[in-house]
């Protein structure tokens, strides 16, 4: 457990995909921080941290953007941190095997989303002259997973954008930066078949799944005021997995 204390008193967070899994513990940890927070996702959090607003939000949806911006701005008066989570990782099949319309809504959610977002973000937080990206992008966006190649395609997309927006505002105190997990221990892990998680875990250096407090801490320090020479980086979250 990290002893770690970030004070975010007065900053306001807006964190995707935060109904669940790492979106959720970011959450949890912006809250600890006394930072304002929304939630954005699909579904409501079932155990939504004290503090919080949630907004239902499709990220494929420029409008529905706009509204959870205006929800979020007239609450908290403005968004200083950026924690985009939300995604959609689509069947695990071949290319030959995957229907077109799916791939379309894979690269839909996780990169076009992830520009959608930054559109309309970005404008905020250039009027006050302060804010903190951090994109959750995956592993699979480095390497290319087998079976995944919309999501892999998808989530190379979102590396490459980050580093072109990062360098859009190098002269800026806006910092963008992206994480790039391998598995990360969540209860989407429970859908799947043991063997399948064991494989994931013989992958890893370190013989384990990643924890989502891990991907929240390095969130927090990637929002922090401590992250000044750190943009268009990629931080690997991967057990020593990754190779370059």
């Amino acid at each position: 457990m990290s002893n770690i204390i970030y004070d975010y008193k007065d900053r306001t967070a807006v964190v995707t995909g935060g109904a669940a899994g790492i979106g959720l513990e970011i959450a949890k940890h912006y809250a600890k921080a006394g930072a304002n927070i929304a939630i954005w996702d699909l579904s409501e959090p079932s155990d939504l941290p004290n503090g919080c607003i949630y907004c239902k939000v499709d990220i494929s949806q420029p409008d529905q953007i706009t509204k959870a911006i205006e929800k979020t701005v007239n609450a908290y008066g403005t968004i200083d941190f950026l924690s985009h989570n939300a995604g959609f990782a689509g069947p695990t099949l071949p290319v030959v095997d995957n229907d077109p319309e799916t791939w379309t809504r894979v690269i839909e959610v996780n990169l076009t989303g992830t520009f959608h977002l930054a559109h309309q973000i970005v404008p905020i937080m250039q009027k006050h002259g302060f804010g903190r990206i951090i994109n959750m992008a995956s592993l699979a966006g480095k390497e290319g997973t087998p079976n995944a190649s919309a999501y892999s395609a998808a989530k190379a997309g979102v590396i490459g954008f980050t580093k072109s927006l990062a360098k859009e505002l190098a002269h800026t105190d806006i910092r963008v930066n992206c994480i790039a997990p391998a598995a990360i221990k969540t209860a989407i892990l429970d859908q799947m078949e043991p063997e399948f998680v064991q494989i994931m875990i013989d992958k890893s250096p370190m013989k384990r799944l990643g924890w989502v407090e891990e991907a929240a801490r390095m969130v927090m320090w990637l929002s922090s005021d401590d992250c000044t020479f750190n943009t268009g980086a990629v931080f690997d979250l991967s057990g020593g997995r990754a190779t370059y």
